[in-house]
């Protein structure tokens, strides 16, 4: 059984996030898989703002009306893929994810300053 509509918000800016996106597997088990440039402006940016997200902090996943924000987005991203590689099954785990979510969040701000990049909102 698939799984309906996924969007997906993360630094467009940033080649890291574009690649993780990029080399998701998803769109072989969601319907419907909307990638959503945080740097653009959109309304639904805007909101998860507003709701308190900080976009420098993680990328976020909505999917079946909940929202994901860092590791946790990082850890459905691993569920929803499917892939039975081991990076993806260990980024399955929580507890995984929280320990290496950090480590992928300070590689994108290290990268977004030797590109000469600005975090969001800066």
């Amino acid at each position: 059984m698939g799984i309906g509509h996924v969007q997906i918000v993360y630094d467009g800016q940033c080649p890291l996030c574009s690649s993780l996106v990029r080399m998701s597997r998803l769109r072989l088990r969601v319907d419907s898989v909307e990638l959503i440039d945080a740097r653009l402006a959109d309304p639904r940016i805007e909101e998860l703002v507003a709701m308190g997200y900080d976009l420098d902090e993680g990328m976020i996943l909505r999917c079946d009306g909940q929202i994901h924000h860092g590791a946790a987005a990082l850890r459905m991203l691993a569920e929803l893929t499917g892939k039975p590689d081991l990076p993806t099954r260990l980024l399955r785990s929580p507890q995984t994810a929280g320990h290496i979510y950090p480590i992928l969040r300070q590689g994108r701000r290290l990268l977004l300053h030797l590109l000469g990049r600005r975090p969001f909102g800066r």
